[in-house]
């Protein structure tokens, strides 16, 4: 007799980042260079990241003979820009690969690298459940805190990212154990 077993929705407060230099043109170094960095002097401490989104545009044929209906066929993919916002720290561990600024900063001294990234959902034990890998990601827009001295709160900066596309890389296959494993080894050192 088969055990009917509840599987909650997991939560959306306990992930990591990590931002890795793209190897090349077409993106495809993503898993490699992954799983032989993850967490290690790339992760970045996100408090929020958003844009986790594709819409696949339509397209619409008016077939000759068909005239109660209109046939639909799939178009591109079009992806969201991702929005992530962090705590303002005024000095990095030297390590830190993970600085906003300097990466924008780069592109404007002529000298900018796209990078490509791992979000990762943990669960409620600090599991790896799920993974989103992104590549060639390059800095849209880097906005630093709002100021107000009547109030305190953290200092946030944030990061806007265009990339060229997301994948969902599920636990249980050949890349998500490896990732989850790799995450994982590195979440224990916390």
């Amino acid at each position: 007799m088969a055990v009917y077993q509840r599987r909650d929705p997991l939560l959306a407060y306990n992930f990591q980042v990590s931002l890795l230099d793209s190897k090349d043109n077409d993106g495809v170094g993503l898993s490699t260079v992954a799983l032989s960095t993850a967490g290690l002097r790339t992760m970045a401490a996100f408090a929020e990241v958003s844009g986790l989104e594709m819409t696949m545009e339509v397209e619409d044929y008016a077939a000759g003979g068909l005239n109660d209906t209109v046939l639909k066929f799939p178009g591109r993919a079009k992806w969201a820009n991702l929005v992530m916002k962090r705590g303002l720290l005024a000095k990095r561990d030297p390590l830190d690969k993970s600085d906003l600024w300097t990466w924008c900063e780069a592109y404007l001294d002529g000298r900018g690298v796209r990078k490509d990234g791992i979000i990762v959902l943990l669960d409620e034990n600090r599991r790896p459940k799920l993974t989103w890998s992104f590549k060639r990601g390059l800095p849209l827009k880097w906005s630093g805190p709002s100021l107000n001295a009547g109030q305190s709160q953290i200092a946030f900066e944030s990061i806007e990212i265009a990339h060229e596309g997301l994948r969902v890389v599920r636990s249980g296959g050949v890349l998500g154990e490896a990732i989850s494993g790799a995450v994982g080894a590195v979440a224990s050192l916390f």
